[in-house]
């Protein structure tokens, strides 16, 4: 059955996933995957080691033939039509994978006439890209005298040179010093203003945050869930309203007042004194009506009150059932498959 955009505002999708399964011996590294990534958005893909993130970007970037399933990017199914679709896509790897015996210039002009550029337009988009990765300094450079966050960018560079209308980052800024991850970001950010769609697997909760307007959070070749990033802290549930009186020597009258009041649903009122205010944990938005009535009723005066969604690393632990910092940046069944 094929899935719609049925949500107010969506548009076309850029990459549609149905029924994708690949094996690897016994081991099913994707297992009937449903995707779709809209046109213009960033995608991003989250899991454990192992999970089948890789394996999924692969046979999306015609690396890898699916078992079962079909999958189609800009248009082009990845089985029947790879030649075309290679010409629409671009892929950055987790590791850098420039020559590192030519320079900047050297690898973006090669990767331009690989694509069919005529030795012009390689150079021109070669000096393009050059100057938009701050990389113009070090184009005459050999890429082996780059630092790690040069060798990022530059790969970021070659993997534009086609302009290409998909582009797949997968675990861009491992490893990358926060100045340098900032970078990285700002561009990607860059490349969907113009129009373009990504999809981006990544380890870091932070990265899914900053980039991701939706997420697919995958463990053993499956789905697990999925939604924008709001949507999926809310199914975890726990949000806490933090309220802070107007004066602080009424903390612990506030408390006893909700503990007095017995609110259905609503559990133990208690305080922060760092922040001076008081946590309420609840799940439903009469909860959080009936607890702000309750301290109008009684006369409190309120300087701030604001609700508080578990972070993304709270909801990664929660449905996977391990803690972010175990990925690692690869995935057990992509490595055999190597």
């Amino acid at each position: 059955m094929t899935r719609q955009n049925t949500k107010a505002g969506r548009g076309p999708n850029a990459v549609e996933v149905r029924g994708l399964v690949k094996h690897f011996g016994e081991t099913k590294a994707v297992d009937g995957i449903d995707l779709d990534v809209r046109e213009g958005t960033v995608m991003g893909v989250l899991g454990p080691n192992g999970a089948g993130k890789t394996t999924l970007v692969r046979i999306l970037s015609t690396l890898l033939a699916p078992d079962a399933g079909t999958a189609t990017v800009a248009g082009f199914d990845v089985v029947r039509q790879p030649r075309e679709l290679r010409r629409t896509i671009g892929l950055t790897g987790q590791y850098a994978s420039v020559d590192e015996k030519l320079s900047g210039r050297e690898n973006l002009y090669m990767i331009g006439r690989l694509l069919d550029l005529s030795r012009a337009d390689a150079r021109k988009r070669a000096d393009e890209l050059l100057e938009r990765f701050s990389l113009t300094e070090a184009a005459k450079r050999p890429a082996s005298k780059y630092s790690g966050g040069m060798r990022r960018r530059l790969d970021l560079a070659a993997s534009m040179i086609g302009r290409p209308r998909v582009l797949y980052l997968d675990e861009p800024t491992t490893g990358l010093d926060p100045r340098t991850r900032n970078e990285v970001w700002s561009e990607v950010k860059n490349i969907v203003a113009e129009g373009n769609t990504v999809l981006l697997t990544t380890q870091y909760m932070e990265e899914a945050e900053q980039l991701a307007e939706e997420l697919t959070v995958i463990d053993r070749g499956r789905i697990i869930a999925e939604g924008r990033v709001p949507e999926l802290k809310a199914k975890v549930g726990g949000r806490t309203l933090r309220i802070r009186p107007t004066e602080p020597g009424e903390l612990h009258r506030m408390v006893g007042a909700l503990a007095q009041a017995g609110i259905d649903g609503v559990g133990g009122a208690s305080i922060d004194p760092d922040e001076g205010d008081v946590s309420v944990p609840i799940v439903s938005d009469e909860q959080l009506t009936a607890v702000v009535g309750l301290l109008g009723e009684r006369g409190f005066a309120i300087a701030d009150i604001a609700t508080h969604l578990p972070s993304l690393d709270e909801v990664f632990l929660a449905i996977t059932g391990q803690k972010a910092t175990h990925l690692d940046g690869s995935d057990t069944h992509e490595e055999v498959a190597a």
